[in-house]
Parts: C-alpha cells; sequence; structure tokens
C-alpha cells in the first residue's frame, strides 16, 4: 500500500511538471510571436522620416507601481495592398490602478478630431494609418492627458479566433442588426437578432461592428465596451486559465504587440486581480463635451481638451466628472502672534510623456 501511494505522488508530480512546463513553453511561444519587430511587423517599419516627424517617440516604461495604459486597437485590414496600414476600426484604452486593482475602459470615436504630432489635424484614427501603433499610442496619450505605455493591435480575423478559443460569449442582444457588407463577398454580412444568445467568432464581430442605425458610433463603442467586459469575466474564470495554451495559439498570427515577456506576466497578473465587475466604461470624448462640426465638407467630432482631461481625471479619482469645479478654499491659521492669515491650496498634476 505504501509503495502504492508513494508511485501515485510519483506520477502526480510529474503530471504536474509537465503541465507546468506546457504552459509556460505556449505562454512564451505566444510571447515571442506577437512582439513588434522590424523584421515582422504589420505597420512596415514606420520611421520618424516617413511621417514627417524629427524625432522618433517612445512610449513611457511601466515600472509596475503606477497607473498602466494600454491601447487597444482593431484593424480593418481588408482590402490594403502590400505593406499598406489600415486605419483604426476602433479604438480603446484598458486602464489599471494597481494600488486599488480598479479598472477603467475608454472607448474612442473614431471620428474625433484631433492634433497628431508631426502631421497636423486629422480624425483620430488616422493616426496608426500615419506613423504605426506608437503614433496611435502617442495621440491618444495627448488627447486624454494620460501616458499609454503598451499598445495591442489585432485585426478582424484577429478578434474571431479570441472569440471561439475562449468558447464564445453569451450575450444579450439589445436590437435586430442587419447589414450587407459587399466586400470580401459578404463574409461580412451582419444579421443578429435581439434576444440572450450565445455568440461565437463570427457573430460577435458582428455584434461589436455594427453601427447602421441613428446613434451610429456612438452605440457602437458602447456595445464593443460591453462585449469587451464580458471577455474580460470570462478570461478570468478557471475554465479560460485551462483553455490558455489553446487560446493563446489561436491568436497569436493576428496580435502585434510592444509589451515585453515580463511586462506580460506582470499586466496578466494585474490583470487577473482586477475588479471587471466594478469596471468604470466611458465613451471618449463623452456626449457632454463634444461638438460636431464640419472641416473640409466632412462631419467631424471635437472636444475641447483641457476639459476632457479633467473629466478623465476627475473618473480615475472617483469623482464625479460633471460635478462643478470645486473653489480653493481659505484656511484660517492663527500665528503665535494671535494674528489670523489665510492660506489658499491648490494642488494639480499633469501627465507626460519621454520623446
Amino acid at each position: 500500500m505504501a509503495r502504492t501511494f508513494k508511485w501515485f505522488f510519483i506520477m502526480l508530480g510529474l503530471i504536474l511538471v509537465a503541465g507546468i512546463g506546457y504552459f509556460t513553453y505556449s505562454f512564451l511561444h505566444f510571447a515571442n510571436n506577437i512582439q513588434s519587430r522590424p523584421e515582422t511587423t504589420k505597420f512596415g517599419g514606420i520611421t520618424a522620416k516617413q511621417i514627417g516627424m524629427t524625432e522618433v517617440y517612445t512610449p513611457p516604461k511601466w515600472e509596475g507601481k503606477q497607473r498602466v495604459n494600454v491601447l487597444l486597437l482593431g484593424g480593418d485590414s481588408r482590402g490594403l495592398k502590400k505593406n499598406e496600414i489600415p486605419r483604426s476600426d476602433s479604438i480603446m484604452v484598458a486602464s489599471i490602478d494597481p494600488v486599488t486593482k480598479k479598472a477603467y475602459l475608454f472607448s474612442i470615436l473614431r471620428d474625433t478630431y484631433v492634433k497628431i504630432p508631426g502631421s497636423g489635424e486629422d480624425r483620430i484614427n488616422s493616426a496608426l494609418a500615419i506613423g504605426g501603433p506608437n503614433l496611435a499610442a502617442r495621440t491618444v496619450g495627448d488627447l486624454l492627458g494620460i501616458p499609454i505605455q503598451y499598445y495591442v493591435y489585432t485585426d478582424f480575423k484577429g478578434f474571431i479566433a479570441l472569440v471561439d478559443a475562449i468558447g464564445g460569449i453569451d450575450l444579450d442582444v439589445e436590437k435586430d442588426m442587419k447589414y450587407k457588407d459587399s466586400e470580401d463577398g459578404h463574409e461580412y454580412d451582419i444579421n443578429l437578432k435581439k434576444g440572450m444568445q450565445h455568440l461565437d467568432g463570427k457573430t460577435a464581430l458582428q455584434y461589436v461592428r455594427f453601427r447602421h442605425d441613428a446613434l451610429s458610433d456612438f452605440a457602437r463603442t458602447e456595445r464593443q465596451r460591453k462585449f469587451l467586459q464580458a471577455v474580460a469575466q470570462k478570461m478570468q474564470t478557471t475554465g479560460s486559465l485551462i483553455r490558455l495554451p489553446k487560446v493563446l495559439n489561436s491568436i497569436d498570427p493576428y496580435i502585434e504587440t510592444n509589451l515585453t515577456t515580463t511586462d506580460m506576466l506582470k499586466l496578466g497578473s494585474l490583470g487577473f486581480d482586477a475588479k471587471t465587475e466594478g469596471m468604470v466604461s466611458q465613451q471618449i470624448p463623452p456626449s457632454e463635451l463634444l461638438v460636431e462640426k464640419r472641416v473640409g465638407g466632412a462631419e467631424v467630432l471635437t472636444v475641447n481638451r483641457d476639459k476632457l482631461q479633467a473629466y478623465v481625471k476627475a473618473l480615475f479619482e472617483g469623482r464625479d466628472p460633471n460635478a462643478p469645479a470645486e473653489k480653493p478654499q481659505q484656511n484660517k491659521t492663527t500665528t503665535s502672534a494671535g494674528v489670523n492669515r489665510a492660506t489658499e491650496s491648490n494642488t494639480g498634476s499633469t501627465a507626460s510623456y519621454k520623446k
């Protein structure tokens, strides 16, 4: 009997070691494949000279103690020529405070008219096509007033592969959605019915792409945040963790990022601890701050950058971003001579970038 137990524990130990080795190999293989390199990048080795900038923008380092901000870029690469870079079909920022573990998810309206460093003014979704993901990160960071340390880029195929690899998502589709897309022989037509249903990769893509109604991109970005929150919650389940090697293997051909292997480990641990149930989800610019304008005959969205950055700062601090700004208060103090003096205190902070 003792010998039986001994061999049982030996076999159990071997299985655990093999399992850990398999997970480790899968992760390292994935991390190595998706890291951006000049010889493998999907963005044609963009240089500062090509985009008319005098210096290369390098995203700031994340030390693990301060807030981390990750730019999530979704591109539509259909019909592009070789080395041609797509505009970003969707732009989102995931932000996590490593101290409070509070998570924030911002979706940025792609018609937001902004300053693109080295390239004048344009819609924000053109930054990726002009200068690749680093320029897109710089542009988004300048708009929000926060440093964007990392980016993750994928396209339609990568999105489909991810959703299928985690077994799909159960979601309440809020309305009938129908749209015919002649690109690629109607492969990406949209045809969803209202109600609770299980979405696989292709139907999930239909859900997050639909914008052919009165609210257009406003409703679309809300659906994207709703869906991504559902994905984040499912990824934290035990079943998804067990399937992790399969998930990583399925999506690595379609992902590109500037995250190093070490960064992925730190961020993955933080992401698993983040409170997805209490995630703050917000459209950028918020409806109360955006202004519709015509530029060159086209409809665009503009926003006062200072007001927007104050709005984002209030969200991070847990304050109501729509509440009136507090006036500086005067504090009376008494000196040893018995003379009352009034002092004012007003503090602020700014986000900085490395260039």
